[in-house]
């Protein structure tokens, strides 16, 4: 049973409806807004853009740039950064033979939250030069908590899945705490740290996405490469070894390659939580459990998804805005409610 279970693919109706979603939520983020434009106007101009057409779009110089300076951007990054955080989740959930890992697993959001604190509060927002750098601080801590995770993980002599897990934790703890302190040094810059803690997609633009891209699309082919390795894994670890798998290097490969991506994604965007659970776990439903099918649905759904939340986000409370990451936080807690019951009653 589990290995019907295991080769049942979501079949083409399946893959049908993720990408229907996927570009209804494109359309939608690029139709609606606080500023009201005619839909067919702004479909018009899109055609006109990436077809060269040569429509009469009659829009004016004001709304061509609401289409493609403030929407067009924002879209673009929500797709890139909800098919990283999904793609991140399932590859986190695969390594760890767990299927409550996510993407923030090893310290990446502690780590990127305590970089981003101390550029904030050093008087870095906003500040001019080649790169934006609080997006490039919350990068680097992100990698720095991985790389302590990992070498702390590894001081009892032996990288378990187990001693990364409790690794995480302990390193996460220590960088929260950090962060914490540095809050209560400079409360005057608490509004400007929660807002991007708790995700941030208003400000998006194409910088952001010309920063994440490179990142973004070397972590994906990695791991979409390892996705069948991913499959012997499930197995586990001696049975994957007398397979033929070199167990360490694929798990240190699909770790460092989801741990960079994700780190890359929350620094233009923010703590943007529950993706990386959510939307693995509705794929599985979908489509079963190889990772041939979950890996590829992941980025999909994920981007339809995170399109969607911030899509909610800018119109529940327009023309002022919710944080995207109190959406996916909306969402995700019950899904997580009903995983967990699922779980105990033993039908995962």
């Amino acid at each position: 049973m589990a290995a019907t279970a295991r080769s049942r693919g979501p079949g083409v109706l399946g893959v049908t409806v993720v990408v229907g979603v996927l570009v209804a939520a494109v359309l939608a983020g690029l139709l609606l807004g606080p500023t009201s434009i005619a839909p067919a106007a702004t479909l018009s101009e899109v055609a006109d853009r990436l077809f060269g057409l040569h429509l009469h779009t009659g829009l004016s110089p004001v709304e061509e740039a609401v289409v493609w300076q403030i929407r067009a951007p924002r879209v673009v990054l929500g797709l890139m950064v909800g098919g990283m955080l999904a793609l991140a989740g399932g590859s986190y959930q695969g390594v760890f033979r767990n299927p409550l890992a996510d993407p923030y697993l090893l310290g990446v959001a502690a780590g990127a939250g305590l970089g981003a604190t101390i550029a904030i509060t050093a008087g870095a927002e906003g500040a001019n030069g080649p790169l934006p750098t609080v997006p490039v601080a919350a990068f680097a801590g992100a990698l720095i908590a991985v790389a302590l995770t990992y070498l702390i993980g590894a001081s009892g002599g032996e990288r378990s899945p187990a001693t990364l897990l409790l690794a995480g934790v302990a390193v996460a703890s220590m960088l929260t705490a950090v962060q914490t302190y540095l809050q209560l040094r400079q409360t005057q810059t608490l509004r400007d740290v929660y807002t991007w803690i708790l995700g941030d997609l208003s400000t998006a633009g194409w910088h952001d996405v010309g920063l994440l891209a490179p990142y973004a699309v070397g972590s994906a082919a990695v791991l979409l490469a390892a996705r069948r390795r991913l499959d012997v894994l499930a197995v586990g670890d001696d049975e994957a070894a007398a397979l033929g798998i070199d167990v360490r290097r694929t798990r240190l490969a699909v770790l460092i390659a989801a741990s960079l991506g994700t780190a890359a994604a929350v620094s233009v965007s923010g703590l943007i939580g529950f993706v990386g659970i959510i939307v693995p776990h509705a794929v599985r439903m979908l489509g079963g459990t190889s990772y041939r099918v979950v890996l590829p649905l992941s980025i999909l759904s994920g981007a339809a998804f995170l399109v969607l939340a911030d899509l909610v986000a800018r119109l529940v409370l327009a023309p002022a805005e919710l944080p995207i990451g109190v959406v996916t936080a909306a969402l995700g807690g019950p899904f997580f409610v009903l995983v967990l019951r699922r779980r105990s009653g033993g039908s995962w």
